[in-house]
């Protein structure tokens, strides 16, 4: 089986989602006067290290916030799992559902079945972070075929500062062909 992942610099695509509180944003376009955007996908209500990173992501926030980056997640989960899982997220930045497997694909992610009934109803995504720069481009990402491995966030923040910084005029890495 073969998928075709997406590349750094290229233009994010543009998948319109819709998110706990009703709205209907597209993913990579900031938000909140931002003028990047980072996407976390997640695996879905049944992945407890979803669960333990998104809360995570929360408390570096503001942080992210300062460098001019807004936080979207978003899943394949329905409207009804995602508000079954809101007690255990204690987050502020928006959760968006519904990701399509078309759209996973769009995306270049790992894609997975579930393994029963009780894990989960719907094929998934596996985690993917992406970073979009005020172009539209994606700056910086992250691909894993399992909950298992993500990027720190600490270590990603410090690399967005200095990224960021205009004296550092840093590339969008990865771009060989």
């Amino acid at each position: 089986m073969s998928s075709k992942k997406i590349a750094a610099g290229q233009l994010f695509p543009a998948i319109e989602v819709t998110t706990t509180g009703g709205e209907l944003i597209t993913l990579g376009v900031p938000q909140s006067g931002a003028d990047w955007q980072m996407v976390v996908v997640y695996r879905g209500r049944h992945c407890p290290l979803c669960t333990r990173y998104l809360n995570e992501i929360e408390k570096l926030k503001q942080e992210f916030f300062k460098l001019g980056v807004d936080i979207v997640a978003v899943s394949a989960d329905s409207r009804a799992q995602v508000a079954a899982h809101l007690p255990e997220l204690n987050v502020s930045y928006p959760i968006a559902f519904g990701l399509s497997v078309e759209q996973m694909q769009q995306l270049g992610l790992y894609i997975s079945h579930p393994r029963s009934a009780q894990e989960t109803d719907h094929p998934f995504a596996e985690p993917g972070l992406y970073v979009v720069n005020e172009q539209g481009q994606i700056q910086v990402l992250d691909l894993s075929n399992g909950p298992f491995a993500r990027p720190e966030l600490g270590i990603l923040l410090s690399g967005l500062a200095f990224i960021r910084n205009p004296d550092n005029n840093y590339p969008i890495r990865g771009t060989y062909d």
